[in-house]
């Protein structure tokens, strides 16, 4: 008789689990797939919009203005006398185009 009793409690669980599971996927995609997808598709927007004469920031947080693009590598002068040739996945953010100074005045 105590066998009987006890499978007949466990039968509704059964059917619990998988809905479980589904509710854990989704929550896991939602909280953080799809953010993270969508920081990606923003971050690919942003090098794709990246030109000469951009003030950037990279990764290492070294500011500077785009000299020079090729396919994978930008050009960035940091200062007068000093330019760096790093990988486009280097720059962590576009601050602005640079006026010259000469056509400001």
């Amino acid at each position: 008789m105590l066998l009987f009793q006890g499978s007949t409690d466990g039968g509704g669980s059964v059917f619990a689990m998988p809905i479980m599971f589904v509710l854990i996927i989704g929550v896991f995609y939602f909280l953080i797939l799809r953010p993270q997808q969508k920081r990606q598709k923003e971050r690919a927007k942003m090098l794709e919009a990246m030109k000469k004469g951009d003030k950037v920031v990279t990764s290492s947080g070294i500011y500077g203005t785009i000299e020079g693009m090729e396919d994978k590598t930008v050009l960035v002068k940091i200062s007068d006398t000093t330019k760096v040739k790093m990988d486009k996945s280097a720059i962590s953010a576009i601050l602005g185009i640079v006026q010259d100074e000469k056509s400001s005045i």
